[in-house]
């Protein structure tokens, strides 16, 4: 089961009040249009007695109907029930009563407690309860629902902790390659590659268990990722931010992945002036993430790296945050000879789905030895 959203619960209890209400008002509402348009006083005695019999329908709907009939004890049930309806009557004889005594020709005439008006208030009754059994069940679907969606969000809510898990031991991993090789050159760089290393962390293991983080510290974090990467690679390396990133929150760590992506296509290639082009595009409709980068891998290994760790747990990722489906697109051109795997994801979790109501889109393309990925996040 599937729900957009949970505002049809938030107001279980005003509807149950009404539901309430809305049982008290039916007897006098109904006999009004037939027996007593000319008697206010007679609508207003059957009224009256409505509201007097209304907290033992309240007392069958919360106490009876789930204890008994909701549990399936039939027996009981039945049982109580016609004691129940008993019970009503005999209240109602001895309300008819009083009015018989005190009230006027009129008056008496209605409130007869003869075989017609038992015939009559035995129906009611029989109404009455069926009503309150239904105020319960439709009470109870609601509540159910409610838990439905709570549970979603948890359950949504563990997910994206544990694809963010996921995310940051592969992060660590690369990064301590990075400083691994400093190391290896002795070089006077390392404690202050340690100490950005030391930011990185910080930012993986506080910061990033917030839903949403500034953007400005997401590019911050990618920032500080490729000053460790350039230690290791002497390459044409770049990283443009174009437009205003100041309040914009985001989810943390849905870039870091395609930038280390870019990385290892460019520097697992055979060219030597390997290099990777990174840009970060804010307008007020989206946010657009461009990595360019060389390589000389095929298709294949090139797919198979796709599926790696980094990528698809961010593509997971996505799938959680953003509601719709996102299209994966793999393209190589060699010699005007062209072929094209499509790769399309339904079913978009629900996590996020009120805070982003449209599409991304993640283009992957590797065209004349240049690899591009292209994600586009729609603002709401």
């Amino acid at each position: 089961m599937e729900f957009d959203n949970d505002r049809p619960v938030k107001h279980t209890g005003k509807i149950e009040i009404f539901c309430w209400v809305l049982l008290a008002l039916m007897n006098p509402l109904i006999n009004c249009l037939t027996f007593f348009l000319h008697n206010a006083k007679i609508w207003w005695f059957v009224f009256g007695v409505n509201l007097l019999m209304l907290p033992a329908y309240i007392f069958y709907s919360a106490i009876i109907v789930p204890r008994f009939l909701h549990e399936k004890k039939y027996v009981q049930y039945f049982s109580l029930t016609i004691l129940f309806l008993a019970a009503i009557q005999l209240i109602l004889f001895g309300i008819y009563s009083i009015i018989w005594d005190f009230g006027s020709q009129t008056e008496q005439a209605y409130f007869t407690y003869s075989f017609s008006t038992i015939i009559r208030e035995c129906l009611w009754s029989i109404i009455y309860t069926l009503i309150a059994i239904a105020i319960y069940f439709i009470n109870k679907a609601f509540d159910e629902r409610k838990l439905l969606i709570a549970l979603q969000k948890d359950n949504d809510n563990f997910r994206l902790k544990y694809l963010r898990a996921q995310l940051n031991p592969h992060f660590l991993f690369n990064t301590l390659n990075s400083i691994y090789s400093l190391s290896m050159q002795k070089s006077d760089e390392t404690p202050g590659i340690v100490l950005k290393l030391a930011d990185l962390m910080r930012y993986l293991i506080y910061e990033c268990n917030e839903e949403k983080v500034p953007l400005t510290k997401e590019i911050e974090f990618i920032r500080n990722y490729i000053e460790l990467e350039k230690v290791r690679y002497n390459a044409d390396i770049r990283f443009d931010i174009e437009g205003d990133s100041e309040g914009i929150m985001i989810e943390p760590l849905l870039f870091i992945s395609f930038v280390e992506n870019g990385f290892k296509h460019a520097f697992d290639s055979a060219y030597a002036n390997a290099f990777i082009y990174i840009t970060l595009k804010i307008t007020p409709e989206q946010i657009t993430l461009t990595v360019i980068n060389n390589t000389s891998i095929d298709l294949e290994t090139q797919a198979r790296r796709i599926q790696g760790t980094g990528i698809r747990t961010s593509k997971n990722m996505l799938e959680l945050l953003y509601p719709t489906s996102h299209a994966l697109h793999i393209i190589q051109t060699e010699k005007e000879e062209s072929r094209s795997t499509e790769l399309r994801m339904q079913n978009a979790r629900r996590r996020l789905e009120n805070l982003y109501p449209d599409s991304h889109t993640l283009d992957v393309i590797l065209s004349n030895n240049t690899f591009t990925v292209s994600l586009i996040l729609k603002r709401a």
